[in-house]
């Protein structure tokens, strides 16, 4: 079997004429090394090598046999200095081990080298059978997935016996970033419409933020039609009738739910391919699991991982090998080639890993009969550039010169009192302060100064105090609310603080349930 150049230092035999391009190479765990070798033995049957296309693999370590070693990142230090040098990571599926502190190995790479767009496309494959395929309808679909912010920070806190919180952070340039990702990639493909899944009825602030980037994106690209959806009616829309949607851009938490839900609807992870995009690295990898139970079998299934190939092919400009590569595929797959998990039965038996690959190779060059052949551009040269690295990290923004003004304070309390009862400590505290309390509520539902008597509470409870009558805002600093808090402190257990302000004239924070 013959690889791509695993030497990031071996010159490229192409005479000065074609761009080398190094890309970091991590096989994965358990299937992944398998599919990897397949992967790479087709890749370089279609001349995506060091000889023909300047391509070479850097192996790096990653997953489950660095973790074992104590790493809790799952990647060691080289692994980390090489994928900053190549800008481009390949990797297969890896495990992230149970207990032990380490965290998810594919996160960590996404937030660490700042891959801020989850990239995932969904088709009908010739020989996958779905419901969807039986009744005649073909899904063309991709969506797009905020990849470092909203609960995939993992901020978590115990704040009392009964409480645990998990904090969702959404930002401004955050959303900005995904938004005109997903808007540039639909205008690459000719897509004429967008559709923003969120929940910003519920999370009018969060979600609204993300909302209100979505529709400040689409007005730099107007001959794309910009629509919103809440997450919940986007879901039922995808099962009932998946076909009217082109591209999908969601906060990150959703969007992963969302993007497994439409892999589900073109025959599961197996056929999903993925890519991380970031300014100045990006990771291209399988998204299914690992799969122990059939590792080292040689019947996995290497679909997944071959088509995110494809997607970092056409990344780095080698447009004609990537459509070389898919027609071939395509063609293997109306043929009937399948390996054991399709869940179908085509006539044929299932075919081992190697023997799947392999019958790809001896199609390059062949277009698929029943389904549109993928158009072969002339441009087969890595037009690649690794961008200049940064020196040092970058803080962006997207609001500047807003006018902020101190209003109040919310301050968390693990207590066991009844509403009432701390409403009368809280009012003691604040007696002779310039803020009064106005609000306590408990789960975000309100409990306190109305309420019902059938609200259950639990023992965490949020204390709003804001600015007495009289008292104007931007006459009083974060220290007034912190005196306030140091007072409240000689009582009760404060988890927590957050700062209420206006931004231009804005309330920067929201109503509790009933409120």
């Amino acid at each position: 079997m013959t690889h791509l150049s695993a030497s990031a230092n071996s010159p490229a035999s192409h005479g000065g004429s074609k761009s080398e391009v190094v890309i970091a190479l991590a096989p994965g765990d358990g299937i992944g090394p398998e599919i990897m070798s397949a992967t790479l033995e087709l890749l370089d049957s279609a001349g995506v090598n060091a000889r023909h296309a300047g391509v070479h693999f850097q192996p790096v370590e990653m997953g489950a046999s660095v973790f074992a070693k104590g790493n809790s990142r799952g990647m060691t230090d080289e692994a980390i200095r090489t994928v900053e040098s190549c800008g481009l990571l390949f990797k297969g599926p890896m495990e992230t081990p149970k207990g032990g502190g380490g965290k998810s190995i594919n996160v960590t790479a996404r937030k660490l080298w700042n891959a801020y767009a989850n990239f995932r496309v969904f088709k009908t494959l010739p020989g996958v059978e779905t419901v969807y395929s039986k009744a005649g309808l073909s899904i063309d679909m991709s969506v797009v997935r905020e990849n470092i912010e909203d609960t995939y920070g993992g901020v978590e806190h115990r704040l009392s016996n009964d409480m645990i919180q998990c904090k969702r952070l959404i930002s401004a340039p955050g959303s900005d970033e995904v938004h005109r990702f997903a808007f540039q990639t639909a205008r690459k493909l000719g897509l004429k419409r967008i559709v923003c899944g969120h929940k910003a009825n519920i999370m009018k602030m969060t979600d609204g933020l993300f909302l209100d980037r979505f529709r400040a994106a689409a007005k730099d690209f107007p001959e794309i039609e910009p629509q919103d959806i809440i997450v919940d009616a986007l879901c039922m829309n995808l099962v009932v009738k998946p076909e009217q949607f082109q591209m999908i851009v969601l906060p990150n938490l959703m969007g992963d739910i969302v993007s497994d839900l439409c892999a589900g609807l073109v025959g599961g992870l197996g056929f999903a391919p993925s890519a991380n995009i970031g300014r100045h690295i990006s990771i291209f990898e399988a998204v299914h699991g690992t799969a122990p139970d059939i590792a080292g079998k040689g019947v996995a299934n290497p679909t997944s991982l071959i088509l995110s190939a494809l997607m970092m092919l056409r990344h780095i400009g080698l447009l004609k090998q990537a459509a070389h590569i898919e027609n071939a595929l395509l063609a293997t797959l109306e043929s009937g080639v399948h390996t054991g998990d399709f869940g179908r039965n085509s006539g044929k038996p299932p075919v081992g890993t190697g023997e799947f690959t392999r019958a790809i190779i001896d199609r390059l060059g062949q277009s698929p009969k029943t389904v549109t052949p993928i158009a072969v551009p002339e441009q087969d040269q890595a037009l690649f550039k690794r961008p200049p690295a940064p020196t040092g990290p970058e803080v962006i923004r997207t609001y500047k010169n807003l006018v902020t003004q101190v209003v109040g304070c919310d301050i968390y309390l693990d207590s066991p009192l009844s509403p009432a009862a701390l409403a009368e400590e809280m009012q003691r505290v604040s007696a002779d302060t310039p803020f009064r309390l106005t609000l306590i509520s408990n789960r975000g539902t309100q409990v306190w100064p109305t309420g019902s008597v059938y609200t259950e509470c639990v023992d965490y409870y949020r204390v709003r105090f804001e600015l007495r009558e009289g008292v104007a805002p931007g006459t009083l600093g974060q220290s007034r609310c912190v005196a306030l808090m140091d007072r409240v402190a000689e009582k009760f257990t404060i988890c927590s603080y957050e700062l209420l302000r206006t931004f231009d004239g804005v309330k920067g924070y929201s109503l509790a349930q009933g409120q």
